[in-house]
């Protein structure tokens, strides 16, 4: 490898390392091999090691352009400072320093001369590694293999330092440089850098990253790499990319990967759309989400009786779930699950565990819950309340002892040796066929890695392939799975196989995970192109795959052709993705997925990043407002703390329950939510680890604000007629923290107003913020008026019930239109104005507003035939707009105090 590095640290090296360099397998190969290797031996990080030789290498390179066209400057400098008086015993120093420190190709004798002129001696190459010997025990970067570049002993033992103060350039070696300078010119852009200056340029540039200087180097030495030089600086990169992800992920809790708040990408112009239709039901799904083993558990304790399999679902329960509003039921961990999972996680301390909801064995209904036969009555019983099922589909894995592994272990991503020599199977074997050993790597057992593979050996051929887990980068390896090849068009078609078998099962459908089987991602996560490694350890190095190459062998996206077959062959079934990664936007208008996660939602919420989730609002609705229809809204999943816990029961809960509930999308309630429960229902589990009653007071709340608007599902659900409003103070700034909109539908209308905050929110809302009129149409904006469709005439008076305060209250069209309408909110303070109608013209509604203020009344009519009618004028004239005066009196629905809302 040409790097020489201490012998100490070669002979202290231990037996049996577990830290991973460089497979076997793949681009570089003898190479890479050799590299993990060593490394392995040497107890260190493969990238740490071959980042230092890639630096080490393309310094002697940036040296030999020094020496081009000139004596050698190290041979003239050696020449010198033997000559002088007192000078250091370089000899000496390079007798010891070639022993202390051996590479793998031997150096020259440093005590032979050069038989030919101008050609550099042993010991002129014994002094070039010398100078970078010390640049590498003093290049901080290179802390992590700093015990290779150990030099106390030579410096302490020679004239090790003497020598290298004496090689710092005096005037004399620099003058012998000068044949030299154009092409250093050229590498460094200043004529006349002293060379040790130009050598440590990495160095000075990022002192503490290896990634960062050999970027530095890319960047600015990148006329003296050659092609080979650029591949294996590109690798050491990805290597090191790999490696700092996976300190990151073991030096932090990171649960499965899902989205952080970000705001979604809505896409692009160059993007194909293709929306998928919806079928007249699924706009209006309100969709509840439930473990199932836990909720059988639940409902046992409940009613005092087993119920253990899906048809002893009392009918009562699904006659509720109705009458809330609820018409989808999503039960999670239906299928046959992995042995091997439960096995893993009883071993590792769990003695109630099944296993993962996830690591499925087979796509049949587990037959403790009653197989299928138990989940037909259920499906007939819950289509008389109105209620479709809903099940999930995990198409990125399988159970590590699933049919597929023990009868099909070539779908799977593999190799046919371990990626890293330091992993070491030699524990239980987890398969329940005889014929087939399936083993976790031995740092599973023992807590001291999560390696990326597990071994399946086949005892008939004694054949081992080593199987990677699992993986979507942002955690540890799911340890129980299988990660399948999506680049093999036979398992493309399989997997495609099981989605329509579960479609002609199921109306709604939930891919887990879904982003990761994007073109891109499988690339990235499996396949990643050169430079752009890090997300899956060792698979750098099997991602040498040509653009070309990798579209032939993938030529079409994954789920495109799911949304087309389905469609085709298993019409009527809604298809929703769990996908994160900015993806929303693609999910939806270009692969025609019908619903996808929004995770915003929940994140944005709960932190109150008010102004953000505004402002994704603002920009889908001015691109596309189907998108925002095509959005799963939540406060909870699987993954995630309760609602209880990221949101309490109280305002809060309720505010942001609203909003849940009434803007466009898909509500997906979680288990636990309408309970107030605190437990996390993990995958494994069977029953439920805590007693928990529920809330009544969220009882009353939700019968009272939550489910009469999920029972009006259909008002809220599309986006043609959703207009979002900027509340605005009296100094013109909009106040960021209020959600303000309209929508209409069937000739109902409504108003939701939410302060996300605690403290006083006072504006006005007049003008919708812009929205994409439609195909060819620009954006568009609407006053208050036109955006609830309300006329505007002299006797336009309407009325509206709130739903938090059960009154109702006057609103004048013209009013509206002209000045707005005044919002005064406190401590995630709701409104939700429902039940808006035209009052007759006949009747002074105008004094009645005067009368009764911002307030409201229970009745309007009632308040109405209760007031001192006037005595003057015919009993059915209608009232006259209120004249104009110089301090105009207060109007309902004016930007004045008598239009404001505010709690009684």
């Amino acid at each position: 490898m040409g790097i020489p590095i201490a012998r100490a640290a070669v002979e202290a090296r231990p037996r049996r390392a577990r830290r991973p360099g460089p497979p076997t397998h793949g681009h570089g190969g003898q190479e890479l091999a050799a590299i993990r290797q060593l490394a392995a031996d040497l107890g260190l990080e493969a990238g740490d090691l071959l980042g230092a030789t890639v630096l080490h290498e393309v310094t002697h390179r940036i040296l030999d352009r020094e020496a081009a066209g000139a004596a050698h400057p190290f041979e003239s400098a050696r020449r010198r400072i033997t000559r002088a008086a007192n000078a250091p015993d370089v000899t000496g120093t390079l007798r010891a320093f070639r022993p202390a420190f051996p590479t793998a190709s031997p150096l020259p004798d440093p005590g032979a001369e050069s038989s030919a002129a101008g050609d550099r001696t042993a010991a002129g190459r014994a002094l070039e590694e010398l100078v970078l010997l010390r640049l590498n025990a003093t290049n901080p970067a290179l802390r992590g293999v700093r015990r290779l570049f150990d030099d106390a002993d030579l410096a302490a033992s020679t004239d090790y330092l003497r020598v290298l103060e004496a090689l710092d350039e005096p005037p004399e070696a620099r003058e012998a440089a000068v044949a030299g300078q154009g092409h250093r010119a050229a590498v460094t852009g200043r004529p006349g850098t002293g060379l040790m200056r130009l050598l440590r340029g990495p160095i000075a540039a990022s002192p503490d990253s290896l990634a960062g200087q050999l970027l530095w180097v890319r960047r600015h030495w990148a006329t003296q790499l050659t092609p080979e030089a650029r591949r294996r600086l590109t690798l050491a990169l990805d290597l090191l990319a790999e490696e700092a992800h996976a300190r990151t992920l073991r030096d932090r809790d990171a649960g499965p990967g899902g989205g952080d708040g970000e705001a979604p990408e809505l896409g692009s112009a160059e993007e194909t759309e293709r929306f998928s239709a919806d079928a007249p039901w699924m706009p209006r799904v309100v969709l509840l989400a439930k473990n199932a083993y836990v909720w059988l558990e639940q409902l046992s304790r409940a009613y005092g009786r087993t119920i253990t399999t899906l048809d002893q679902v009392p009918d009562e329960v699904l006659g509720a779930m109705a009458a809330q509003g609820v018409n989808g039921l999503w039960l999670i961990g239906l299928w046959e699950r992995s042995r091997a999972s439960r096995e893993i996680k009883q071993r590792m301390g769990n003695p109630d565990a099944a296993a993962s909801a996830y690591a499925i064995d087979r796509y049949v209904i587990a037959a403790d819950l009653g197989g299928d036969a138990a989940l037909d009555l259920l499906r007939q019983r819950a289509d008389g309340h109105g209620i479709r099922l809903a099940s999930d589909m995990v198409p990125n894995h399988m159970g590590i002892d699933s049919a597929w592994v023990l009868q099909h272990p070539e779908r799977f991503i593999g190799l046919d040796e371990p990626p890293y020599p330091g992993y070491r199977f030699t524990g239980p074997d987890l398969s329940p066929d005889p014929g087939v050993v399936i083993q976790l790597e031995d740092g599973y057992w023992d807590h001291s890695d999560a390696a990326v593979v597990f071994r399946r050996l086949d005892r008939s051929s004694d054949e081992a392939r080593y199987i990677y887990h699992g993986n979507d980068g942002t955690a540890t390896p799911w340890n129980d799975t299988a990660q399948l090849d999506y680049l093999q068009a036979e398992v493309r078609e399989a997997v495609m196989g099981l989605i329509l078998d579960v479609a002609r099962r199921f109306p709604i459908i939930r891919f887990d995970a879904a982003m990761t089987l994007a073109r891109r991602h499988i690339q990235r996560l499996w396949y990643p192109p050169p430079g752009h490694g890090g997300a899956i350890p060792s698979r750098a190095e099997y991602g040498r795959l040509s653009p070309a190459t990798f579209r032939r062998r993938m030529p079409h996206e994954f789920w495109r052709e799911v949304v087309d077959r389905v469609a085709h062959e298993a019409p009527d079934t809604l298809l929703l993705a769990e996908a994160f990664w900015l993806m929303e936007g693609y999910f939806v208008r270009t692969l025609g997925m019908h619903r996808v996660y929004n995770s915003a939602f929940m994140h944005m919420l709960r932190d109150e990043e008010n102004d953000a989730y505004r402002a994704i609002l603002r920009e889908t609705v001015a691109f596309d407002p189907r998108v925002l229809e095509r959005y799963v809204n939540f406060m909870s999943n699987p993954d995630e703390r309760t609602v209880a816990d990221q949101f309490g029961t109280g305002g809060k809960y309720a505010g942001v329950a609203t909003l849940l509930a009434t803007l466009p999308g898909l509500p997906l309630l979680a288990h636990g939510q309408l309970e107030g429960y605190h437990e996390r229902y993990g995958m494994e589990f069977r029953r439920p680890q805590l007693e928990e009653r529920p809330d009544p007071d969220l009882a009353s709340l939700h019968a009272a604000r939550l489910f009469p608007l999920l029972r009006r599902r259909a008002q809220f659900a599309a986006a043609a007629t959703f207009r979002l409003f900027d509340v605005t103070a009296g100094d013109g700034q909009v106040l960021g923290d209020v959600f303000a909109y309209t929508n209409r539908a069937d000739g109902e209308r409504s108003l939701v107003l939410f302060h996300n905050r605690w403290g006083e929110a006072d504006g006005t809302i007049t003008r919708s913020v812009p929205f994409a009129a439609g195909e060819g149409g620009g954006p568009r904006t609407e006053d208050l008026a036109e955006a609830l469709a309300l006329e505007t005439g002299a006797d336009a008076w309407y009325a509206a019930r709130d739903l938090v305060e059960g009154r109702e209250h006057l609103f004048h069209g013209p009013a509206l239109a002209r000045d707005g309408y005044d919002v005064r909110l406190g401590a995630f303070d709701c409104r939700v104005l429902l039940d808006w109608r035209r009052l007759p013209a006949d009747r002074p509604w105008a004094d009645l507003a005067a009368e009764i203020g911002t307030a409201g009344v229970p009745d309007l009519d009632a308040a109405m035939a209760a007031r001192r009618r006037p005595t003057e004028g015919p009993a059915d004239a209608p009232p006259a707009p209120p004249a104009e005066e110089s301090t105009p009196r207060p109007r309902p629905g004016s930007p004045t105090k008598r239009g404001i809302i505010e709690r009684s």
